[in-house]
């Protein structure tokens, strides 16, 4: 059986909630949390390709260099298999449902448009709140009449694909971008399950550096507070005049300072979720 590399992280308190952010940000294929008998957590990362552990460790340590981390090696399991025991259905926003390629059922009985990302390792299946909170802005957006079929879109920070997807089946075209190659293949795999055309959704390795056919009606970015902020001027010019753009992976306590920094386009309006919040400006 091949052998997979894990890495086991035990953190608690502001530790584990840096960690949190950190992972989010560069562990796009996902992770798993325990809750331990002690009121610690114990985060476990799971990669084939050793030199990414080697860059997250070195990554993680000049944020936390106390960490409790250990690395090691386990046997490959059927992560589909895993996966049907726990993955759950998620609706988001008004329009929209998460399912797994496998709940057929559940797609023929409902009535919201579904997006069917295929688990295996991967973030964004719409679990996580920063992910929900994205597809309830777009909702919102597309209730609204801010977004119609017909414009275009960007999904910084793509993921699995799962907004670039869901503003595609909104009949919007655009292009997800993200550093992480997994994710990119993720991204490619869940755009072929949907029946996405390349066209509709172009996915590309990198950062704002890779984007092209700007400025967006609607831009998404679903990282985290630190380069958004790094990114405000970039991402801003990315917007069209009268266009959305959603900002998510922001912790509440970080609304504020993000909201600052993109003080040109206005006061946004925040939806919450959890400790997560998402920013949503209008360009008038």
């Amino acid at each position: 059986m091949p052998e997979l590399n894990r890495m086991e992280i035990i953190a608690s308190g502001e530790e584990a909630e840096l960690l949190t952010a950190l992972l989010a940000l560069r562990v796009n294929h996902g992770w798993e949390e325990e809750d331990l008998p002690s009121g610690e957590t114990l985060f476990r990362v799971h990669t084939h390709n050793p030199l990414f552990f080697q860059e997250l460790e070195s990554e993680l340590r000049s944020y936390l260099p106390n960490l409790d981390l250990s690395l090691d090696q386990i046997p490959e399991l059927d992560w589909v298999e895993g996966w049907k025991e726990f993955f759950t259905p998620v609706e988001a926003g008004s329009r929209f449902i998460v399912l797994a390629p496998w709940m057929e059922a559940e797609r023929a009985a409902t009535k919201r448009t579904p997006i069917i990302i295929e688990p295996k390792t991967a973030f964004g299946t719409g679990h996580h709140a920063t992910t929900a909170l994205c597809l309830q802005a777009l909702s919102d957006f597309y209730d609204a009449g801010r977004i119609k079929s017909g414009q275009t879109f960007l999904d910084l920070g793509t993921g699995s694909g799962i907004l670039g997807i869901a503003a595609a089946k909104l009949g919007l075209t655009g292009i997800g971008v993200d550093p992480d190659l997994m994710a990119v293949e993720n991204s490619l795999e869940n755009r072929e399950i949907n029946a996405i055309a390349p066209e509709a959704f172009t996915v590309a390795r990198g950062s704002l550096e890779a984007v092209s056919g700007g400025p967006f009606d609607l831009v998404l970015a679903n990282i985290l507070a630190e380069p958004l902020l790094n990114l405000a001027p970039g991402l801003m010019a990315q917007v069209k005049p009268g266009g959305c753009l959603a900002l998510s992976g922001i912790l509440i306590s970080q609304a504020e300072k993000v909201s600052q920094a993109y003080a040109a386009l206005g006061e946004p309006r925040i939806f919450t979720r959890d400790e997560w919040a998402c920013l949503c400006f209008y360009a008038e």
